[in-house]
């Protein structure tokens, strides 16, 4: 049986995220509200499904109004807008996300974060905890639910707000983590479970045990992936396009970029240098999967590299896995969308979750 239709995400650089080079910045690819709608607009122009909105305080333009503002100019493009656990009162972040939900005209998607805040430092258990009852509040008053929540971190007896989406339900949650506490988190409350690049018998393993973590809970969850990507004509064109961003890349910038991040000490981030470490000479940890991304980058380190049919062909691995949504990027972040929606994205059998 074929895998069902994937949903295909691009990715906007809110955060400071965009080079031609990576490590060496670029004032004209700085997070600016021209640049990430430019990024958008091209996403949209290219045939994505939606776009993810990145969340991060030290850098770059805030999530939630930058959507707001890019939401009259998309026509078609849902929006996955990331937002950090504990920076908002979940009351009024509900309202803010059924604002937002309204004005994409219903083609809103959440991406929950639970890393620390800043200036703050909290232990694993407790932090995931908050998240789990953050999504748990926002999930029933998006559902127009009365709200009797009597949890550690929040207690709160209230009606939903006026104010509903299009739909009347929560939109779905993306929600990404790698350690025990995390995939806790993921089972009980999210709707789509993130992953970042890894071997695919590691990938198969995760899914595996994250779907029977959620069915303790009575529960499924749907899988994302989220990955760079370098496509070019040929195999040999998109490993010189790869090599080139890394070569003016100085190796203490690198690590800097990489320690600036709030979530830079995570299972998740262990777990991706380790695939660094574990790759060749070259980079790659297996076919196609190139590692060099995360010398200059928290989070995400791998690119899917190769000609259109390689690419494809990963993608489509990943899919026979389970994988139901892809959320990629490249740099630069606009070129390189069209570049995909170009040689790749015809291929592919592809639309927003429902």
């Amino acid at each position: 049986m074929s895998p069902r239709p994937c949903e295909v995400s691009w990715f906007s650089a809110l955060c400071d995220d965009d080079y031609e080079f990576l490590g060496v910045p670029d004032p004209a690819l700085a997070s600016s509200f021209e640049h990430c709608r430019n990024i958008a607009l091209a996403a949209e122009k290219g045939g994505f499904d939606n776009l993810l909105l990145p969340s991060g305080y030290a850098l770059g333009i805030d999530t939630l109004a930058f959507g707001s503002a890019i939401a009259p100019m998309l026509k078609r493009m849902r929006l996955l807008a990331a937002t950090r656990c504990g920076e908002m009162w979940p009351p009024q972040l509900a309202r803010q996300i059924a604002t937002l939900d309204r004005l994409l005209d219903g083609r809103l998607t959440i991406n929950i974060i639970s890393s620390d805040l800043p200036g703050e430092t909290m232990a694993s258990a407790p932090r995931y905890a908050r998240t789990v009852e953050v999504m748990a509040i926002l999930r029933a008053l998006l559902n127009g639910e009365t709200l009797n929540h009597d949890g550690e971190f929040y207690k709160l007896n209230l009606a939903p707000p006026r104010i509903s989406t299009v739909s009347g339900r929560c939109p779905q949650l993306y929600f990404g983590g790698l350690s025990g506490d995390a995939r806790e988190a993921a089972a009980q409350e999210a709707d789509v479970y993130l992953m970042w690049p890894d071997r695919m018998e590691v990938v198969a393993e995760i899914i595996a045990d994250m779907t029977a973590r959620a069915a303790r809970y009575g529960r499924s969850l749907r899988f994302g992936y989220r990955v760079h990507v370098v496509v070019r004509e040929t195999e040999a064109l998109a490993r010189e396009a790869a090599d080139r961003l890394l070569s003016r890349l100085d190796d203490a910038e690198g690590a800097a970029i990489r320690n600036r991040s709030l979530d830079s000490g995570s299972v998740g981030v262990r777990r991706q240098a380790e695939l660094r470490q574990a790759a060749s000479g070259d980079g790659f940890v297996e076919d196609n999967l190139w590692t060099g991304i995360g010398r200059a980058r928290s989070g995400c380190g791998a690119a899917i590299v190769g000609d259109p049919d390689q690419v494809l062909a990963k993608l489509n691995a990943y899919r026979a896995l389970g994988m139901e949504a892809f959320i990629l990027s490249g740099y630069p972040h606009a070129a390189e969308a069209d570049l995909f929606a170009r040689y790749v994205l015809p291929h592919l059998e592809h639309g927003p979750l429902v």
